[in-house]
């Protein structure tokens, strides 16, 4: 064997052992992401029929990309939050109204770049729809970010109302003219939504579910969705019409980090 065909042989060696590291360290990565505990389920195992919107996949966000953690548009609940929203939306449906999630478990991950994004003031690419009279530097104080978020435990979602038959909403194109989600309905991002009085996520009192200042179909439905979720044993946030938080958690005190996709609920055995 020549010195060249000893040295090329070396190298193929090398590189083949190298990759070999690349493929078990990207295995490893895989198999070692948190899976969520046998208390949570995909919606859609237990009412198909409830729309599905989950913003956070989508760059139609504050954030103005897709968020950190969100590997596919699906809701994940506790069993218990899902089976109540299915008992919720046997009810609305009867009255020509479907159930529409916006976002339900929401992983820690997530909550993370929300607040890296939130200490990034230059960064307000998204500002002229989500909170134009909300100074950025305020959002921790006023109470819109948080380093913690209910979603994390796996019983709080946000969600809306759509009248039946439903209209798909047009999907958010990047670099469009923005609108603020506190205008109205028909000038704003377009919603299959019916008129809440804003849109969802906007950082405004307006959104404050009992806010005088709503007009008097709008509160109409707000007081649908709220007063059918009570019902059931949801507590709304005063300061969002759109959050909900089923009672008693299963999780009250754990924030989970598992990455919202079908992978994260299948356990191995």
């Amino acid at each position: 064997m020549t010195c060249m065909s000893m040295v090329v042989r070396a190298l193929v060696t090398v590189l083949a052992a190298l990759s070999a590291v690349t493929a078990a360290s990207a295995t490893a990565r895989a198999t070692t992401e948190p899976k969520a505990p046998a208390g949570f389920v995909a919606l859609r195992s237990v009412d198909p029929t409830i729309i599905q919107e989950i913003r956070y996949f989508t760059p139609h966000n504050f954030v103005g990309e897709p968020i950190d953690g969100y590997q596919q548009p699906l809701c994940i609940l506790t069993r218990p939050a899902a089976k109540a929203l299915h008992q919720a939306q046997r009810r609305l449906l009867r009255q020509g109204y479907s159930l529409k999630v916006y976002d339900c478990y929401r992983p820690q991950r997530s909550v993370d770049h929300f607040v890296r994004w939130a200490k990034d003031l230059e960064d307000q690419a998204m500002k002229a729809e989500f909170y134009p009279n909300v100074d950025k530097s305020r959002l921790f104080a006023d109470g819109y970010i948080a380093e913690k978020s209910g979603h994390s435990r796996g019983s709080t979602m946000d969600l809306t109302l759509v009248k039946l038959p439903a209209v798909p909403t047009r999907p958010y194109v990047p670099g469009e003219r923005l609108v603020p989600c506190f205008a109205p309905q028909g000038r704003r991002f377009p919603d299959n939504s019916v008129d809440m009085g804003t849109g969802y996520d906007c950082f405004d009192t307006l959104s404050h579910t009992l806010d005088p200042r709503i007009k008097r179909q709008q509160r109409v439905n707000r007081l649908l969705l709220k007063d059918t979720l009570k019902g059931l044993g949801f507590v709304n946030l005063a300061e969002e019409w759109w959050h909900f938080t089923y009672k008693p958690e299963l999780y009250p005190d754990t924030y989970f980090n598992f990455p919202v996709s079908t992978k994260s609920l299948i356990r191995s055995h």
